[in-house]
């Protein structure tokens, strides 16, 4: 499983530590996933999707079934509902 967040399709970042020396280590910065299930009241049925915080917060404030909508149109949904 990959990870990466289901309705935006955020991927984990690539870059470097840097010390007190200024030595260089590579870093890989992951995202702050959750997996959570949510209720479609349109289809009736829980879906379980794995979300970063950001998305769960945009998720309280507009509504899921607002976001998934959105995201279809925008046409990053990665998992399909």
């Amino acid at each position: 499983m990959a990870r990466r967040d289901d309705i935006t399709g955020k991927r984990p970042l690539n870059g470097y530590r840097s010390s007190k020396s200024n030595n260089k280590t590579k870093h890989r910065f992951h995202l702050n996933l959750q997996k959570k299930r949510f209720y479609l009241p349109e289809e009736d049925r829980y879906v379980t999707l794995k979300v970063t915080a950001k998305t769960l917060r945009t998720i309280n404030k507009k509504g899921i079934t607002a976001v998934l909508k959105e995201a279809k149109k925008k046409g990053t949904l990665v998992k399909e509902i």
